[in-house]
């Protein structure tokens, strides 16, 4: 029982080798043997950290929402109009995306499974909620400031927004080589606060560059 330690090491070299499985193969179809065989570790060391697989799996969960936020947190800088705010959010939200590809995948699989392929109990409600609340404020700030029109409600605007972020970050999922960069999180951000609608003044609008869409199966 060499490998049983506090060692954080440790709990991370498990998570990772978790990480792997549930990614490709469900939270259901994975066993605690496949993962101890990939960490090369006892079972006694997986569950001297873990209380089970369950608690593994809901540390993961937990994980890819935090990351989200640390993101959030870290892309907004106090003082800057809502439309260089969003932008930052969403180029941000794109490099941790392919830097964490696996990660992100089970926190996007987690809110669409059905219940058996998940842990009973499993908590991670309270982090969405926390992450959408932090960019809910920065629409409150915006239509405080005037930035918005106040004729729109802000939750309503906040969910727009952080659907066509999300929707985004999963057709990534779906098209791998499909660009998420600044250009496209700039396209967003006007498409949001512009809108697709023909502008008044009889101007029409210089088309901007398009981008491959991907094929959504």
């Amino acid at each position: 029982m060499g490998d049983v330690t506090t060692d954080s090491a440790t709990r991370r070299h498990i998570l990772r080798a978790a990480l792997k499985h549930f990614a490709h193969n469900g939270y259901a179809a994975t066993s605690v043997q496949q993962i101890v065989d990939t960490a090369h570790v006892s079972k006694p060391a997986l569950y001297y950290h873990f209380k089970d697989k369950a608690a593994l799996f809901e540390a993961l969960v937990c994980e890819a929402h935090d990351l989200r936020y640390r993101v959030l947190q870290g892309a907004v800088v106090s003082g800057d109009p809502l439309s260089a705010q969003l932008e930052r959010i969403l180029v941000a939200l794109f490099d941790c995306f392919r830097a964490n590809r696996a990660l992100m995948r089970i926190a996007f699989n987690t809110m669409f499974a059905a219940p058996g392929e998940l842990p009973e109990n499993l908590r991670f409600i309270d982090r969405c909620e926390r992450n959408f609340e932090f960019v809910l404020d920065l629409f409150k700030s915006a239509q405080k400031n005037g930035e918005l029109d106040s004729a729109f409600d802000c939750e309503e605007m906040a969910f727009s927004y952080y659907g066509m972020a999300n929707f985004y970050l999963k057709g990534h999922l779906v098209s791998p080589d499909w660009d998420l960069d600044r250009g496209m999180a700039q396209r967003i951000v006007k498409l949001f606060l512009a809108g697709a609608g023909p502008k008044t003044g009889g101007k029409k609008s210089k088309p901007g560059l398009k981008a491959k869409q991907p094929r959504l199966k």
